[in-house]
């Protein structure tokens, strides 16, 4: 790590439903005492362990990993159950917030994006629960372009949150051909590169 912050180099590799409760510890605070997670309340540990389980059936779970913690995830799931709707996912990405500001973010989403394309997804979309010009600038820095916004759609901590979305085209539009199955892609070269263009921004 280029700041020095790091006594051995940060890595980003896929995560196993083993490392639920590490994530749970950098999500429990943001999902009690924020808007940033519509959820109300951390899930239970082995809960968190299914729905990483489930999640990587389907696409990517990414960690960033330091001295053997996790410093921070990135993920995507389906953007929508119907079947025409396979091509496209919705991301998201936490930071520890002792890891704020030092590119882990960054780091992960990029990698994240890359081995998306690499499984075939066309469209990629980050709901984000507004203001939040951090996660904005962010996400826009990556190229993803807003689309939309849902107006006072949740309501948490005594008040009405508005969340907006933001797109990530992957490649061009064409007619998609089938998807390619998570565990077909890991473990290539490809994959590795995908990998590597991430971790690379955490030198």
């Amino acid at each position: 790590w280029r700041s020095g912050q790091w006594k051995m180099a940060a890595i980003i590799l896929l995560a196993s439903n083993e490392d639920a409760g590490q994530m749970l510890d950098i999500d429990a605070p943001i999902m009690r005492n924020t808007a940033i997670s519509c959820e109300l309340e951390p899930p239970r540990v082995g809960e968190f362990k299914s729905r990483v389980a489930e999640y990587l059936e389907f696409a990517p779970w990414l960690l960033g990993e330091s001295e053997g913690g996790v410093v921070g995830y990135a993920y995507a799931g389906r953007h929508r159950s119907r079947e025409t709707y396979q091509w496209s996912v919705e991301v998201s990405v936490y930071v520890a917030e002792n890891q704020h500001r030092r590119g882990v973010g960054r780091a992960l989403y990029t990698s994240l994006v890359e081995c998306l394309r690499l499984q075939g997804f066309f469209h990629a979309y980050a709901g984000i629960t507004l203001p939040n010009p951090a996660s904005v600038g962010l996400h826009e820095s990556l190229g993803f372009q807003p689309v939309g916004v849902y107006k006072d759609v949740g309501y948490k901590l005594g008040q009405w949150h508005t969340v907006g979305w933001w797109e990530l085209i992957l490649q061009d539009q064409s007619p998609p051909a089938p998807l390619i199955g998570l565990m077909d892609v890991v473990d290539t070269a490809s994959w590795q590169r995908a990998i590597d263009s991430g971790a690379a921004l955490l030198d």
